[in-house]
């Protein structure tokens, strides 16, 4: 979550490297995911094209495999590169669930799609590694910059990609899993404030978004939560945003002990955030700031130290960033913009011929867990929410500086900006025809994996992880579906 990088978010948790990325570095204090969901925002990352231009629809449908990603790129240009841990930009990944969840989201059903959010404490008060897949790339990483970085000519650009902090796999959810653990050791909790820790203010069910309840209903959220059952989960996941700063704190020993830091640029992002329990929801998939505003700290030569910067930007704009450090020529064809001239102090950006950054940035999302395609605007105060075609479900508007929690849903309050913002991000995008577009293909796809199947369709689809609903009226969802088909 992005806003832990900044006050008053990091009261709740000790973060001690982004601290330090703070002090050294600049901080954006408005950076968005182009889609809240792991393989669309890597894939817009990777490419700098937001989600609609690369087709990145879901968890299963990302870049094609051999897409030239600006890292290939630099590769071109003279660059050592190497890439440790998670990538997951290309097509062909996730389970067969998260596959057919997003798939048949238009369907008329309701069915629970995760296990119940939890905690889960484990190991002692000295337990410092607890995602050990995460420290084993991280150990790579750092025997890389020791053993190979610190002795090339030429530059070099490393990757790491870490899981951390996402919650984990919680078996009892079915055969193919579901992510709702929250899991950490005494040694990381004892880093989280307990009485920073916000409560989230819930609205009543019955007065829900509809795209909301859906969200919160297939999240497994909808039941009864204890304030402390709230809290602990929050404060999980603060401590897993612990362990995760632990590691960046590697990576910058690592450089520094090879006297690679002061000439090296530093990034830190995130490809989602987290809502623990914001808006009765645990996990991403959704447009309020929980899950689409995520950390951007850059450090290193020439970067101005201790600035915080106010302008909204998001992940498509790395690309083009990439490629600026090293003055290298640009594609006329990406949505991002370089970050250069908002980050030094001397920059000649082979970017600045494309014209002025624009004021707003947009995210979307096709996938799993919301049962219509999503648009967000953010442009100065305002933050824009539109569905499908923009007509069949109402829309949000939320101002930022006055309700922060995003509570106050001012749509039909303030008509005239909801048509003003609504006019920018058709310019940008002609979403109805998106969203048709993604009806379309998740509908072939869900034919296509049925007709591989044969008969086996229906018992194959009852060990999914919405396994718990759909075996209690297996029938009616089995109609359900061919009246969607």
């Amino acid at each position: 979550d992005g806003r832990l990088t900044f006050f008053p978010g990091n009261q709740t948790v000790d973060l001690p490297s982004i601290n330090f990325m703070k002090r050294h570095g600049s901080v954006f204090l408005n950076a968005y995911t182009n889609s809240p969901i792991c393989c669309p925002s890597r894939a817009a990352m990777w490419s700098g094209l937001f989600t609609h231009l690369t087709e990145s629809w879901n968890n299963f449908k990302g870049l094609d495999p051999g897409y030239v990603t600006w890292m290939d790129l630099m590769e071109r240009h003279g660059y050592r590169a190497q890439k440790f841990g998670k990538l997951d930009f290309t097509s062909g990944h996730h389970s067969v669930s998260n596959r057919v969840e997003a798939w048949t989201r238009d369907v008329n059903f309701l069915l629970r799609q995760e296990a119940r959010p939890m905690v889960k404490l484990t190991g002692h008060r000295k337990q410092f590694r607890v995602m050990e897949t995460d420290w084993r790339n991280t150990d790579q990483a750092v025997n890389w910059i020791k053993e190979e970085a610190v002795n090339f000519t030429q530059p070099f650009i490393l990757y790491l990609g870490l899981n951390l902090p996402h919650p984990y796999p919680s078996p009892y959810a079915g055969e193919n899993f579901g992510s709702s653990t929250f899991l950490t050791s005494p040694y990381w909790l004892e880093k989280v404030n307990y009485e920073a820790i916000k409560i989230p203010k819930w609205s009543s069910l019955s007065e829900m978004h509809s795209v909301d309840y859906y969200s919160s209903y297939t999240k497994n959220c909808t039941g009864e939560f204890t304030k402390e059952e709230v809290k602990n989960i929050r404060a999980f996941y603060y401590a897993m945003c612990a362990e995760t700063d632990a590691m960046l704190g590697v990576i910058i020993s690592a450089l520094r002990d090879t006297g690679l830091l002061g000439k090296t640029i530093l990034i830190l992002t995130a490809d989602h955030g987290e809502l623990a329990m914001e808006h009765r929801q645990f996990y991403k998939m959704s447009m309020y700031e929980g899950s689409s505003h995520v950390p951007l700290l850059v450090m290193g030569p020439g970067v101005r130290e201790q600035q915080q910067i106010p302008n909204v930007v998001s992940l498509v704009d790395i690309y083009p960033t990439m490629l600026d450090i090293e003055r290298f020529p640009i594609p006329r064809n990406l949505s991002g913009y370089s970050l250069l001239p908002l980050l030094c102090e001397k920059t000649e950006s082979k970017a600045s011929s494309r014209g002025p950054r624009p004021s707003w940035v947009l995210s979307e999302f096709h996938g799993c867990n919301v049962n219509s395609s999503v648009y967000m605007l953010r442009t100065g105060k305002w933050k824009y929410i539109t569905y499908s075609d923009g007509s069949s479900v109402l829309p949000q508007l939320f101002d930022l500086t006055a309700d922060p929690d995003e509570l106050t849903n001012l749509a039909i309050k303030f008509p005239v900006t909801v048509h003003s913002l609504d006019k920018i991000l058709r310019s940008i995008v002609n979403y109805p025809k998106v969203s048709s577009s993604v009806q379309e293909y998740n509908k072939q796809q869900f034919i296509s994996w049925k007709q591989s199947l044969g008969q086996n369709y229906s018992s194959v689809i009852a060990n999914l992880r919405w396994h718990q609903d759909w075996l209690k009226d297996q029938k009616r969802y089995e109609n359900a579906i061919d009246k969607w088909l």
